[in-house]
């Protein structure tokens, strides 16, 4: 098979989530205990960190990644969704694995995923762990791909348990009250093995605090150690709680939301150094910190030819979209641009109460089954006073805005991961 017929083979034999919705999520351990004991149990060959949360683990998984790489350790990255490449998802060393890799684990695999029937993730993440021990790494960070009890990372010791924070997001797997949800993400937690909340809420800590404590697990809340003061761009000031001192760190991304992506990936470096074979350095965490970068987060996209500044962000969810929002208003421009695609599952009922009032909206939809459809979209958005027009494609609504600007204007591109990658 060549690397396209091999990704073809895998979307179509491995229900994918992200295309398909709920139809594609599986329920349990069996298949990736299996799939691992085919692989002889490949993610017991390195340490791991094991990363989870509504919003900020894919910020904070690459927070981690940069830093243990410049402290000299080979390190590996799994994280979803991926949004041009499907190598996205899995790197080592700064580097995606190879094509030729992803084709040979499938050909070897092709027999046991056809008696299996694995979910895409469940083949995507026995493929990671196991490019990872052929790697040889010394460390891989491990981002769950949905909840963290039943999500098939879930099989890994790591040397810290780290949930960022708790919103309301697939709440038809997870629950329908922030309890519930803190229970399916508070499983990740693993007796005697430090754990690391990003934020302490009060709906959320008891939940997390019972588990901990029936663990054995050390407990700490980010968000009580450290605190963002202020940030500028990419600079951030931040506030050691613990002690009064104050630094400025800079980071390889912007975006309000990171204030608190950082201080969760900084409580998590804490617990790490004192678990690694070597101290990290302060230097080795400052430079690590300023290589990190996501794509897709506040990220400017516009060109030289381009009449304005074009912005893309990922966040999808009430949490995510709440923050995105309260950033655009703090943007000088003379109108607002607003490309906004969906899926199909999304509470909008919670979701566009925060969109601006004053933008210009372009409804649109991404090209996968899961997105919801753009006249779908706009019926609903215009019913909750969103005005606009409605543009069949992402890449077409994206070209009506830049037919539209003008200079001083500002174009925002979001509402969903898979509206974003295609504009990318």
């Amino acid at each position: 098979m060549t690397y396209q017929e091999t990704i073809e083979y895998l979307y179509n034999t491995a229900p994918m989530f992200q295309h398909i919705g709920g139809g594609a999520y599986k329920e349990g351990l069996e298949n990736t205990v299996a799939l691992n004991e085919l692989l002889g149990h490949p993610h017991r060959a390195y340490r791991t960190v094991h990363v989870a949360g509504t919003n900020g683990k894919g910020s904070v998984s690459q927070m981690l990644y940069a830093v243990l790489r410049e402290a000299g350790y080979k390190t590996g990255l799994y994280t979803s969704p991926h949004l041009r490449d499907f190598r996205e998802r899995i790197q080592a060393d700064g580097r995606m694995i190879p094509e030729q890799d992803v084709i040979g684990f499938v050909e070897r695999m092709k027999p046991h995923i056809g008696q299996l029937r694995p979910s895409f993730f469940e083949v995507t993440t026995a493929m990671a762990f196991d490019w990872f021990r052929r790697e040889k790494v010394d460390i891989a960070v491990i981002e769950v791909g949905l909840g963290g009890r039943l999500d098939c990372t879930n099989v890994i010791t790591p040397l810290a348990s780290i949930i960022t924070n708790i919103s309301f997001d697939h709440m038809q797997f997870l629950g329908d009250t922030l309890p519930k949800i803190a229970g399916e993400k508070a499983g990740i937690i693993k007796p005697e093995i430090p754990t690391v909340i990003g934020e302490y809420q009060a709906e959320t800590a008891p939940t997390f605090i019972a588990k901990a404590h029936e663990a054995g697990s050390p407990l700490i809340f980010a968000d009580q150690r450290y605190r963002c003061a202020g940030h500028e761009g990419p600079l951030f000031e931040v506030e050691n709680l613990l002690d009064g001192s104050r630094f400025t760190l800079q980071l390889g991304m912007e975006g309000d939301y990171q204030r608190h992506n950082l201080c969760t990936a900084l409580a998590a470096l804490d617990i790490l150094t004192d678990r690694l074979p070597r101290p990290l350095t302060e230097a080795e965490v400052r430079r690590g910190l300023a290589e990190a970068r996501v794509p897709g987060r506040w990220q400017n996209i516009a060109t030289e030819n381009d009449p304005c500044p074009i912005l893309c962000d990922t966040g999808h969810n009430e949490a995510g979209l709440r923050f995105v929002t309260e950033q655009l208003k703090r943007q000088t421009c003379e109108k607002l641009y607003f490309v906004l695609g969906v899926v199909a599952d999304k509470d909008l009922d919670h979701i566009l109460p925060l969109l601006p009032r004053e933008a210009h909206y372009i409804f649109t939809q991404a090209s996968l089954p899961r997105a919801l459809k753009a006249d779908t979209l706009s019926a609903r958005a215009r019913a909750a006073g969103l005005a606009g027009e409605t543009v069949p494609t992402v890449p077409e609504a994206l070209a009506k805005a830049r037919a539209l600007a003008s200079a001083g204007d500002l174009i925002f591109v979001g509402g969903s991961t898979f509206t974003v990658a295609e504009v990318l």
